[in-house]
């Protein structure tokens, strides 16, 4: 009877083991399955890279110079099994130069392969400027578009450093050096090269439109006032070529530049390796639970842009809290 309990209580023990290695074995299995994932740079799409396709980016944000953005856009210009490209704008705009280099990097794709922008809220300013790169732009009827223009801002808190009696002192090699600053008024000759400045990107704005849409210059700077238009608004005025969504989109595509029917539409994502990719996703995670944006790169950037800060020039359309929008 003896022999009979320890042969249960071996068994018992035997049992609960192998339940162990079992257990364990799954989770080695599937941590390692994770992290060939991760260390291989994982992209959703990726595992229809080798599949005809219709690959679609997104747009989204205040618009800089995103290198992992850029090369996405040429990585899907050289993938043959990408035969169009759909790019879904939702963007107020942002600096010039992250809009110029996201156009050029269209307009490359363009002359390999369809394009088509889909506009979601709003393609203003910058957003606008990518999304002319396109062959076909599709918004709904209730979408912002326009906002085409320039804006350099400075602030000059001059005053209230006399009020609390900070005095601050510069030495320069010429008048204009670092003009105009906050620490005094500008003066009427940095106002002037600064409009020189923003003129002379806002006529290269207005000349892109113009021959993007198929307009004259003079049409084009009618338009060009920094006024924002629905999406029907904007058909009517040639910055849209269709309102819809999705559907037709595939229809252009399919029909008019004969795309292959039926091809699924594959979100692609600028990829990333490693463990940054865990980092980047878990950043992405607090700055978005906060309403930050979820794209910065650190916590100062993510603060400026809820603010709408940005270096240098911008073409940006946001609307503020009981203020006049920019334009």
């Amino acid at each position: 009877m003896s022999a009979t309990a320890e042969d249960l209580i071996d068994r018992r023990r035997l049992r609960r083991k192998l339940s162990f290695w079992r257990v364990a074995a799954v989770v080695v299995v599937a941590l390692a399955a994770l992290a060939a994932a991760v260390f291989s740079g994982f992209d959703g799409a990726a595992t229809f890279s080798s599949r005809d396709q219709i690959a679609r980016v997104a747009i989204e944000g205040l618009i800089t110079e995103d290198l992992d953005l850029l090369d996405l856009l040429e990585k899907v210009k050289d993938d043959d099994a990408v035969k169009a490209v759909v790019l879904r704008i939702d963007s107020p705009g942002g600096t010039t130069v992250g809009g110029e280099a996201l156009y050029e990097a269209v307009r490359a794709i363009a002359a390999v392969k369809p394009v088509a922008a889909e506009v979601g809220t709003l393609a203003a300013s910058a957003g606008y400027m990518i999304a002319s790169g396109a062959d076909h732009i599709v918004a709904r009827r209730t979408s912002i578009v326009g906002s085409i223009g320039v804006i350099f801002q400075y602030v000059d808190v001059s005053e209230l450093l006399d009020t609390i009696g900070v005095e601050v002192n510069a030495i320069k090699s010429s008048p204009m050096k670092a003009e105009p600053s906050p620490f005094a008024p500008a003066p009427e000759e940095a106002k002037a090269m600064i409009r020189r400045l923003i003129m002379d990107t806002y006529e290269w704005f207005v000349a892109l439109v113009a021959e993007r849409r198929d307009m004259s210059l003079a049409e084009a700077r009618a338009l060009a006032d920094g006024s924002i238009f629905t999406g029907s608004q904007g058909l009517e005025r040639k910055l849209v070529d269709a309102l819809g969504g999705e559907a037709e989109v595939r229809r252009w595509l399919e029909d008019d530049r004969g795309v292959t029917k039926g091809l699924k539409i594959v979100d692609r994502e600028p990829e990333t390796e490693g463990y940054a990719s865990l980092f980047t996703a878990a950043r992405a995670m607090l700055f978005g639970a906060f309403g930050l944006d979820p794209r910065a790169a650190s916590l100062q950037t993510a603060l400026l842009r809820k603010v709408g800060h940005l270096d240098g020039m911008v073409s940006l359309w946001q609307p503020l809290d009981g203020r006049a929008p920019l334009k």
